[in-house]
C-alpha cells in the first residue's frame, strides 16, 4: 500500500465519536460524530492543505521576513510562506511524530524537534488526543531538551463545520473584546475594540460574506477559566463549541477565503488556539521561556452538540 501523505492513521472512538490522529504534524485528519463532520478535514490520500489541525510549535502564525532577535543575537528562519516572505506556523507541522500510547478513546503522539537554522533549541512536543462524554480534548506538553533557556509558543489550526454549505450561513459567537489589526505580510499593526465594528461577535450572529483573518484577544472566560467559541447551524440543529484553557490567550479566526483551492474556500471556519499573538518571536509578547528540562502545557477541545 502507498504511504499516506499524513503518515500513520490512528483511529480513536467514543460512542458515536470518531477521530483520526496522524503522525505527520501530530494533529487530526478527521473528527466526526454519528458520521457527521465536526472538523472540515482532509482525505487520507491528501496533504493537510491550509494547515488543517496541524500543530504549530514553537510558534504559531507569522514572523515577518523570518527575522527575529533573541538575547541580542539576530536569527533567520526559513521562509515557509514565500508569497508573503514570512516564516509561518513553526517547525513541527510537517515532522514525523511517533506513537507513544494508543487505546480505544485516546492517542498520544510525540515529536522531537532538533535545532535548525533560526531556532537553536531541541524541544519535545507531546500531544494527547482524547474522546469522551464532553467531546474531544487535546493536551499539549512542550519540554526544553537543551542546556539553555528556550522561547516557546503553541498553536493549532482546526477548521470547524456545522454542516452548512459554506460558513456564510453559520451563526458565530466569539468571546473576544479586542481584534489585532494587521498590515503588509499580515503582521500586526495595532489593536482595536470590536465594539461597534463588523467583527464584534460577542453576541451570536450570522457570518455572512464577512472575510475574517484576525486574532481575537481579551477573551471572556467562564468560571472554569475556559474561553468558549460557538458555531451553530442557522436552524439550531447542530452546534460546535471550541474551548481553550488559560494557556491559550488568543484565538485566530479565519473564514478560509484565501485558501489556494477555490473549492475549499469558506467550507470550514478556522478557529486557531494560540498561546501568543502573531509575531511573538519578534515582540516577545506572551512568549514562554523554558529553562532546561522545564515544560509548558496547554489544553483545548471541541464539544459537538
Amino acid at each position: 500500500m502507498p504511504v499516506a501523505p499524513s503518515g500513520e492513521q490512528i483511529e480513536i472512538r467514543f460512542g458515536e465519536q470518531r477521530a483520526v490522529v496522524v503522525t505527520v504534524g501530530g494533529g487530526l485528519r478527521e473528527y466526526t460524530v454519528g458520521g457527521a463532520a465536526v472538523l472540515d478535514g482532509y482525505a487520507v490520500d491528501a496533504m493537510a492543505d491550509g494547515a488543517r489541525c496541524q500543530t504549530l510549535v514553537p510558534w504559531p502564525n507569522r514572523v515577518q521576513d523570518g527575522k527575529w532577535t533573541w538575547h541580542g543575537d539576530d536569527r533567520q528562519l526559513a521562509l515557509t510562506e514565500p508569497e508573503q516572505h514570512n516564516a509561518i506556523h513553526g517547525l513541527v507541522r510537517w515532522s514525523v511524530w511517533r506513537v507513544d500510547r494508543h487505546d480505544e478513546a485516546s492517542a498520544t503522539v510525540v515529536c522531537t524537534s532538533y535545532p535548525q537554522p533560526g531556532y537553536a533549541w531541541p524541544i519535545e512536543v507531546r500531544n494527547t488526543w482524547t474522546l469522551g462524554p464532553d467531546g474531544l480534548e487535546a493536551e499539549t506538553t512542550i519540554v526544553n531538551l537543551g542546556d539553555s533557556p528556550a522561547p516557546v509558543a503553541c498553536g493549532f489550526h482546526p477548521y470547524l463545520t456545522v454542516g452548512t454549505a459554506t460558513v456564510d450561513d453559520a451563526i458565530l459567537t466569539i468571546p473576544g473584546k479586542t481584534r489585532i489589526l494587521t498590515g503588509a505580510q499580515q503582521i500586526p499593526t495595532g489593536r482595536e475594540s470590536v465594539e461597534g465594528t463588523d467583527y464584534d461577535f460577542r453576541s451570536p450572529r450570522r457570518i455572512g460574506d464577512l472575510e475574517i483573518d484576525h486574532t481575537y484577544t481579551d477573551l471572556q472566560r467562564d468560571a472554569d477559566g475556559r474561553a468558549r467559541l460557538r458555531l451553530a447551524a442557522p436552524d439550531g440543529s447542530r452546534q460546535v463549541t471550541a474551548w481553550i484553557d488559560e494557556a491559550f490567550g488568543y484565538l485566530e479566526i479565519y473564514t478560509g477565503h484565501t485558501l489556494p483551492d477555490p473549492a475549499r474556500r469558506r467550507q470550514g471556519l478556522g478557529v486557531e488556539p494560540m498561546s501568543v499573538p502573531p509575531s511573538a518571536l519578534v515582540t516577545g509578547e506572551s512568549l514562554v521561556e523554558l529553562g532546561p528540562e522545564e515544560s509548558w502545557q496547554g489544553h483545548w477541545g471541541i464539544n459537538p452538540t
